[in-house]
C-alpha cells in the first residue's frame, strides 16, 4: 500500500475491535482523514498517548480502500496533556475540534486555513495567556469566516450602509440597519458588537478590556451564529461554561 506523511490534529477517536481505534484527524494537506491505529488500546502500545484528541502529530500512513492505516506517529505539540487538567480549556477545545470536523466534511479535501487556525487556537488555549471563552469565540468566528460565513459588524449585512447599526440577525449575516431589520433581530449593546468585531479580527486589547456583561452577550450571539450556519447543534457546546 502507498505510504504518505502529513501533520494532523486529532479530532476524535472511536473504539474498533478489542485493541484498535479509528482516529478522525484534520491534516495539513489532505483535510479530514479517518485512519485505523492498530493495537493502540493495548497497555503495551508505544503510541497510545500520541493519538489522543487535540494532539498535534506528525504521521506516516498507508492508504487503504475505505480507511487508511497509521504506521508511525510522532508528537509535535502535546495539547491533550496541557488541556486535560482544566475543565474550561478542555471543553473549549472539544468545541473547536467538533466545529473543525463539521466545517471540513469532505474527506481528502485540503483545508489548510482551517488546519492552521485550529493549531493556533489550541496553542492559545494551552498557553493559558487568554481566557478560554475569548479564545473559543474568536476561533468560532474565524473558522466560520474561513468557511465562507464571515459576519459583518461594521456595515449593514443587507444594504452595506456604514454603521454602527443597532440590530443583529444570524441568518442575515450580521448587523442590520433600521431599513433592513428583519423580524426576530436581536438588539445587542454597541459594546457587544464592537467586542464581536474585535474577536473576529484578533484585537485582544479591546476584547480583554470588555465588561463581563458584554462578553457574555457577545458569546451568546456567537453561539447562535455558529449553530445557525452548522444547521444543528454541537454536542460539546452545552458543556462549556459561558458564565465567565
Amino acid at each position: 500500500m502507498p505510504l504518505y506523511r502529513d501533520e494532523a490534529i486529532v479530532l476524535r477517536t472511536h473504539k474498533l475491535g478489542e485493541a484498535d481505534r479509528i482516529i478522525t484527524m484534520l491534516t495539513r494537506h489532505r483535510g479530514q482523514v479517518r485512519a485505523v491505529a492498530r493495537g493502540v488500546r493495548r497497555t503495551s502500545s508505544r503510541w497510545g498517548s500520541r493519538l489522543e484528541p487535540f494532539t498535534h502529530v506528525d504521521l506516516q500512513l498507508a492508504e487503504g480502500r475505505s480507511l487508511d492505516t497509521i504506521t508511525q506517529a510522532e508528537t509535535l505539540s502535546p495539547f491533550s496533556g496541557q488541556l486535560g487538567g482544566d475543565y474550561e480549556r478542555y471543553t473549549s477545545a472539544s468545541v473547536m475540534a467538533e466545529t473543525a470536523q463539521r466545517l471540513v466534511p469532505e474527506p481528502g479535501e485540503p483545508a489548510l486555513q482551517q488546519f492552521l487556525l485550529l493549531v493556533g487556537g489550541l496553542r492559545a488555549l494551552a498557553s493559558g495567556e487568554r481566557a478560554p471563552g475569548d479564545v473559543l469565540d474568536s476561533y468560532l468566528l474565524r473558522s466560520l469566516a474561513v468557511a465562507g460565513y464571515a459576519p459583518t459588524f461594521e456595515t449593514c449585512a443587507g444594504c452595506s450602509a456604514p454603521g454602527p447599526h443597532r440590530w443583529f440577525h444570524v441568518s442575515a449575516g450580521g448587523v442590520l440597519c433600521g431599513s433592513c431589520r428583519l423580524p426576530g433581530s436581536a438588539s445587542p449593546t454597541p459594546e457587544s458588537v464592537l467586542l464581536m468585531g474585535a474577536l473576529l479580527t484578533g484585537e485582544w486589547a479591546t476584547v480583554e478590556s470588555g465588561d463581563v456583561r458584554h462578553r457574555r452577550e457577545a458569546s451568546g450571539m456567537v453561539t447562535a451564529y455558529l449553530q445557525w450556519h452548522l444547521e444543528r447543534g454541537l454536542r460539546s457546546l452545552p458543556l462549556v461554561d459561558r458564565g465567565r
